[in-house]
């Protein structure tokens, strides 16, 4: 055998050893980086609803959290790890206790509710907003029910919770959401990831 045809089939069988070597013996993929996030928002604004979906979980039968329930939702660089707190009166007044560790704040708010209940928001975002351990954080406001009659445009939801002064130097997204567009739903999630998560 000629010395230039065994140089060929060695190099054949280089090549045939790097493609199974690049094809089977890959590594395992390296981990995602984790982030810890807190989800606030009065009873009835639908953050058990929009974080079951977020995880494609069912929502049949979703009943309001009581106390706080924690739920990773995987996005294709990062998992968020999401500490969903209860909205009803008896269970605010503790919501501080559950921010320490907290690297952003996703505030959902129902665009459809009362005039009433819309107050009791923005006096919540109010004072999420200048808290010690998340003044500093960014914060994804969903204006949640955009699919209802009565809902409020996000536009509106901004003059009326007067978020511009209040939030100036601050880092927040106020989006529209709703259980019927998800897709939208995990935009503005990675929106929120974008400006406090490591691109990769």
């Amino acid at each position: 055998m000629s010395e230039h045809m065994q140089l060929s089939l060695a190099l054949c069988r280089i090549g045939l050893y790097t493609c199974f070597r690049a094809l089977c013996c890959k590594g395992p993929p390296p981990p995602r980086p984790e982030y810890d996030v807190v989800c606030i928002g009065l009873t009835g604004a639908g953050k058990t609803s929009l974080l079951s979906r977020l995880c494609s979980e069912s929502t049949d039968g979703i009943v309001p959290t009581t106390g706080f329930s924690i739920k990773a939702v995987p996005f294709p660089n990062a998992i968020l790890n999401v500490k969903e707190l209860g909205g009803a009166d008896n269970i605010k007044k503790y919501w501080s206790r559950y921010y320490q560790g907290s690297q952003g704040v996703v505030f959902v708010l129902d665009s459809a509710s009362s005039d009433e209940d819309l107050e009791a928001a923005r006096n919540e975002l109010h004072s999420a907003l200048q808290h010690p351990q998340l003044c500093t954080l960014p914060f994804l406001i969903l204006a949640n029910h955009q699919d209802k009659p009565a809902a409020r445009t996000p536009n509106q939801i901004k003059k009326y919770f007067e978020l511009e002064p209040l939030a100036r130097g601050k880092r927040w997204i106020l989006e529209g959401s709703t259980t019927d567009n998800m897709e939208a739903v995990k935009e503005s999630f990675a929106l929120a990831c974008d400006c406090r998560l490591p691109s990769g």
